[in-house]
């Protein structure tokens, strides 16, 4: 890419690749209920959300220890680098671990170290965003959010995701609240397989600073109005869209519509190691099946860095190129 890109919709965990895992098994004496790599892949056919997080949870189970989470964090940035990716910021699900045993400082520890040394060992900026899993209890949400303060963390925003349908963003606005009492951004999945009601929500319960995918939100023209007016992004995410049957292909995604439209949009990955490529990958796709030209290339790598949380300083040198 001839400008540098921001990521802001990726899943650190979705990140783990086949090799990956079945080298942490191997390390944590995990047994995998895979035959070899060709069984794992074979299982990545997708036909909804619930369909891939069933997958995604239960390869989990092979992330045990700080190590785990810093070598998983620091194999997605040295991929993000290659791809053009200047500055990251990734979600994590510490409900996802700690439900299993993990202890919380185990994914704290192994994260926050790779993400202190990214700029150094991969030349981009990087910063980390604690997910609600929002088809858990609320009072679970609120439990770990607390220790993740409580441990001062050093975090830069709360986000919300998982499945969408049935689970409301309006469930979460007290966690919400809180998490801009302390300061945090605060981001929201809503408009993927969830109504752009969601959106609504995400905007005024939650106070969501960016809207993560949002598609459906072109079935409400007054909801456009007003990401337009408060320009308000959206990390979109095509090929994850199509993996996850959201779109039935590449060619039906509504991107460039939604650019069209005067949309503050961004191109992510959502989980690469599932739903067939990082962002280079997706933004290759785009170019092949939709004709994306060079300018709206262009256009996307700068809404990116628009888009970031990072500093009016780091924004400025991205956007120099």
């Amino acid at each position: 890419m001839s400008s540098p890109v921001a990521e802001l919709h990726m899943h650190i965990e979705g990140s783990l690749e086949p090799e990956l895992i079945f080298e942490m098994a191997e390390r944590n004496s995990v047994r995998l209920p895979y035959a070899d790599l060709d069984d794992l892949r074979s299982r990545y056919e997708f036909t909804d959300l619930q369909s891939f997080l069933d997958l995604y949870f239960a390869n989990m189970q092979v992330l045990r220890t700080a190590q785990d989470f810093a070598d998983l964090t620091r194999a997605y940035f040295a991929r993000a680098s290659s791809a053009g990716v200047a500055h990251v910021e990734f979600f994590f699900n510490p409900q996802a671990h700690v439900n299993r045993g993990v202890p919380l400082h185990e994914v704290l520890d192994g994260i926050m170290d790779a993400v202190a040394a990214s700029e150094r060992e991969f030349g981009l900026s990087s910063a980390a965003i604690a997910a609600i899993l929002r088809d858990r209890p609320v009072r679970e949400a609120e439990e770990v959010f607390s220790e993740i303060i409580r441990l001062q963390t050093p975090i830069v925003g709360l986000g919300l995701d998982s499945a969408e349908v049935g689970n409301p963003p309006s469930l979460f606005e007290d966690v919400f609240a809180r998490a801009r009492a302390e300061g945090l951004h605060v981001v929201a999945h809503a408009g993927e397989e969830g109504p752009p009601d969601y959106i609504w929500q995400a905007l005024d319960l939650l106070g969501a600073e960016r809207i993560d995918h949002g598609v459906r939100a072109l079935e409400d023209p007054a909801l456009v109005a007003r990401l337009v007016d408060e320009e308000v992004p959206l990390t979109v995410c095509p090929l994850s869209n199509v993996r996850l049957c959201v779109v039935d292909s590449l060619a039906d995604h509504p991107l460039r519509t939604m650019m069209e439209a005067g949309l503050l949009v961004t191109v992510n990955s959502d989980d690469p190691a599932y739903f067939g490529g990082y962002v280079d990958d997706n933004f290759s796709a785009l170019r092949h099946q939709i004709g994306l030209t060079d300018d709206e290339r262009e256009t996307l790598a700068r809404n990116s860095i628009k888009a970031s949380f990072a500093s009016d300083a780091r924004k400025a040198e991205l956007l120099r190129g």
